[in-house]
Parts: structure tokens; C-alpha cells; sequence
């Protein structure tokens, strides 16, 4: 499935300012391989009704020096080695995973849980409600919420140190509308919020944030 979008969101964790960023539609799958925009690319070695494990090479967000305070510059995109795990049980969809970076970004870790309900209203119309959380360790933390002292310099704002932990919780609710058998209309929106130390972070403006992405996409194969 390939496709078209655009989503609404801050322009970074915790940001005043919001963007709208065109985004592409990719959720391929060739075998054990495919690319999506939540695992990237990657492998499937175990591939069930019931259970999927995988591995791949993931992309991890930064943020443009004009969207930080004036000071903090910016944060390059990144990419990580990451791991994760599908169980499919009761119509639910649990998954668990992490990703390492590896070049770019914070070079740190950062893990996920989250837990979605798909609901099929009729045979074109579906509802996907889900909700998260992430954990990231100090390295992650520290380089996308801290302030060291070079730019606490730079920017006036005190120095930050955030340290491990849980950063984040989410709710969504995803709308999906199949128009014909192969073309369907998306809509995702959802609210973020920053937990722990993070929320704290002089960058941080506000802790719990909207978000939304809309998108038209066409689907190849059987």
C-alpha cells in the first residue's frame, strides 16, 4: 500500500509551534521483508496468526534549530536498530519494541508498548482506537529535552538534565474508509503527553499536545 498524507503535530515533543508536514503512505510486505513508516525497514522472522517478531532499520525524529529555542539548535534525524514484537489475541493488537540509534539523533534508546482495538463497523468502514507509551534512557532524554551549559549560554535558559524514564503517553483513534477495493481514506488524530522528568524541560512550552494525519492511499496485490 502506497499513498499520499499530511499530518499536524508540534514540531517537536513538547514545542509551541506546530507544523504541517506532508507525509508519504508505505506499508509494504514481500515475503518476510517490508517498509513502514512505524518499523521502517526490516525483516519478520517469525510470522504468525498470532505473533510477529521482527527487526529493522527504524528512523528516530529530531527537530530543526528554527523550531527549538533560540540557542538550543537543532537536532539531527537519526536511525536505529530496532526490535519488536506483535501478539494478536481477542481482536486486540499488543506490541512491544525498542530502537537503538545508531547514526544521527540522540544515539540513545527508546522503547514502546501500545495496545489498539481494530473495529470493523462494516465491510468498507473501520475503527482503530489505540493508546501507548514510551520509555527512553538518559542518553535520549538528556540530548532531545536537555540543556547543557553551551547552549544554556546561548539560549538564557537554565541547564537540564532529564534522565531516564517513562516520556510520554498517547491516545489515538484511526478512521479508515475503503472508497473502492483498492483506494481508502485515512484520518488519525490524537492527543500527546509528556510524562516524568521531560514535562519539566525549559524547551518544553507545552505538555500535552494534539496531533492529526490524514491520507489517501492505494493498495497493490491481492
Amino acid at each position: 500500500m502506497i499513498g499520499v498524507g499530511a499530518g499536524y503535530a508540534p514540531a517537536y515533543q513538547g514545542a509551541e509551534d506546530y507544523r504541517v508536514m506532508p507525509l508519504p503512505v508505505i506499508d509494504i510486505a514481500w515475503g518476510p521483508f517490508f517498509a513502514n513508516l512505524r518499523n521502517g525497514i526490516g525483516v519478520n522472522a517469525i510470522d504468525t496468526d498470532h505473533v510477529t517478531i521482527g527487526a529493522s532499520v527504524a528512523v528516530m525524529p529530531g527537530y530543526r534549530s528554527k523550531d527549538a529555542p533560540q540557542g538550543i539548535g537543532k537536532l539531527t534525524f537519526g536511525a536505529g536498530a530496532r526490535g519488536f514484537m506483535n501478539l494478536k489475541a481477542a481482536g486486540f493488537v499488543a506490541t512491544i519494541g525498542a530502537t537503538k540509534g545508531f547514526a544521527g539523533n540522540t544515539k540513545g534508546l527508546v522503547a514502546d508498548l501500545s495496545l489498539s482495538r481494530p473495529v470493523f463497523v462494516s465491510s468498507r468502514f473501520m475503527l482503530i482506537p489505540s493508546i501507548g507509551t514510551t520509555w527512553a534512557d538518559g542518553k535520549h532524554n538528556d540530548r532531545y529535552f536537555g540543556v547543557n551549559a553551551a547552549q544554556a549560554v546561548a539560549s538564557g535558559l537554565p541547564q537540564f538534565r532529564a534522565g531516564s524514564g517513562f516520556k510520554d503517553a498517547s491516545a489515538t483513534l484511526t478512521v479508515q474508509y475503503r472508497l473502492t477495493d483498492r483506494i481508502s481514506l485515512g484520518a488519525t488524530g490524537g492527543v500527546t503527553t509528556l510524562l516524568g522528568n521531560v514535562q519539566d524541560s525549559p524547551i518544553v512550552a507545552h505538555k500535552t499536545q494534539p496531533l492529526g494525519f490524514l491520507s489517501l492511499s492505494y493498495r497493490f496485490g491481492h
